[in-house]
């Protein structure tokens, strides 16, 4: 079995934000054909509490952590890219300290989405960036970028069954 939780803040007002991002792929996911053991989840809590989601959800199916897939807005990545690596998230990021700090462990499978597009000569703080909205342009990178994830994470889940 592999989970997979998408990672973002409940609420009308972030719907569309940069941290949203792995609540996006989620819904994408969500309506991809996968294998039967394959589940798709998306965070109910503010990302800088995603631990305790995290936690129930593994202890529920009781899954090793390498067979969870976080899928998470990443600053270290240009938007138009995406990373998927075992036990390697962003230099800072809350919601993965969070499920670091819970889990005991950071092994488990990053799905690593790029959002930074912010000038060189004018790069906003990373919280605030973050929290802010994509543009219309940005949001047709961040669709593709969707599309190439779920393909991808459809395609890992069909190879290891």
């Amino acid at each position: 079995m592999k989970l997979v939780i998408g990672l973002g803040n409940p609420g009308v007002a972030y719907l569309n934000s940069r941290h949203n991002t792995g609540f996006l792929v989620a819904e994408a996911l969500q309506k991809t054909k996968l294998p039967k053991d394959f589940f798709v989840r998306k965070s109910d809590v503010f990302m800088n509490s995603s631990g305790d989601f995290v936690k129930k959800l593994t202890t529920d199916y009781r899954l090793p952590t390498t067979d969870l897939y976080v899928i998470h807005d990443d600053l270290d990545i240009p938007l138009g890219s995406y990373k998927i690596q075992l036990g390697h998230g962003p230099k800072d990021h809350n919601g993965l300290k969070s499920i670091d700090e819970v889990l005991g462990t950071d092994q488990y499978w990053h799905v690593r989405v790029g959002v930074d597009n912010r000038p060189l000569d004018n790069r906003p703080m990373g919280e605030e960036y973050v929290l802010q909205d994509f543009s219309d342009e940005e949001r047709q990178i961040l669709n593709k970028v969707i599309k190439e994830v779920c393909k991808k994470l459809a395609t890992l889940s069909k190879n290891t069954n």
